[in-house]
């Protein structure tokens, strides 16, 4: 075989090793949802979200006495962020708008808290990812113990692994009382399950549907983390740790818009770290936490930005 021969197979392994390596990690796949974005713009600003606009205005800042952060949420109806804690010393943490600790709900009974979402009326969903379990409890009137025993609670037993890929997030469609829970990976899964605060109200009406093509067409992470429905838009983000981003995807599960975690953003700083939590709240401020109790916070509003890049 000649010298020539030889080098061009050469050049031919590494090129297919270097594919193999990109699709593995879905680079191609990201670099070309971030092209995308940027070559044909917001085609509906009155119906998207719109990642991309988004700029951090509150980055890094450290949540004092929290550890294991690896869940966050807003409660409209007291303006509050409710963080979850999967350590030893597990609980629901409530927060301001700043990433200021208020108050500590311990969590007892429970085995791996990884994502809580707001239903309404003080109650709370919370993932569990290791029993792949969905609880629902109601906060105390004032801070205390919350005991698994006291919760009612939907288990899903699907893929179970011994390696702890459960359910790691959730998030809540208040308009349709839908569920949606989000498996971590191997694989990667989503699911929706309809009526299940109605089911505790009342007659038994639970509806699960497996929406995971919504994940392997359109979201471009090796991981899921967490996911937000956004009531405004109909719209859901889902959050990859591994991958570094989050991606925005309409009412039918199509890709929307993508916005990156990396430090090589003109806003970022740094890489977030291990982002695991993620919510908005009702002035559509974006809010993510990385373990262990690292907060952030992103704004669409011109005067937010400003500041924020004036203080740098």
């Amino acid at each position: 075989m000649s010298k020539r021969w030889k080098t061009g197979i050469f050049f031919i392994v590494v090129l297919l090793g270097a594919y193999a390596v990109s699709a593995h990690f879905m680079v191609h796949q990201q670099l070309y949802a971030h092209w995308q974005n940027r070559w044909h713009g917001n085609q509906a600003p009155d119906k998207n979200i719109w990642l991309p606009d988004y700029k951090a205005v509150i980055q890094a800042k450290p949540i004092a006495s929290v550890t294991d952060l690896s869940g966050i949420t807003y409660d409209p109806d007291r303006d509050r962020l409710l963080g979850i804690t999967n350590s030893s010393s597990m609980a629901i943490v409530t927060l301001s708008r700043n990433g200021d600790l208020l108050e500590r709900y311990p969590l007892i009974g429970f085995q791996d808290t990884e994502g809580i979402a707001y239903l309404g009326k003080g109650r709370v969903v919370i993932a569990d990812e290791m029993l792949q379990r969905l609880y629902v409890v109601t906060l105390p009137s004032t801070p205390g113990p919350i005991h698994a025993e006291n919760a009612p609670f939907l288990a899903i037993e699907i893929n179970l692994s011994e390696h702890n890929k459960g359910f790691e997030g959730v998030t809540y469609d208040p308009v349709n009382d839908r569920v949606f829970a989000i498996k971590e990976r191997d694989p990667r899964q989503l699911y929706s399950v309809t009526g299940m605060l109605a089911s505790i109200d009342g007659s038994l009406q639970v509806r699960i549907k497996d929406l995971t093509n919504w994940i392997d067409r359109s979201v471009f992470g090796m991981d899921l983390s967490e996911g937000y429905y956004d009531p405004r838009t109909g719209h859901l983000l889902i959050l990859s740790e591994q991958s570094d981003n989050v991606t925005e995807l309409d009412e039918k599960g199509n890709f929307v818009s993508i916005r990156s975690l990396l430090g090589l953003t003109d806003d970022l700083e740094k890489n977030i770290p291990q982002a695991e939590g993620m919510t908005m709240d009702a002035d559509g401020e974006l809010y993510i936490v990385s373990e262990p109790n690292l907060f952030y916070r992103f704004s669409k509003s011109k005067a937010a930005v400003a500041q924020s890049q004036q203080k740098h």
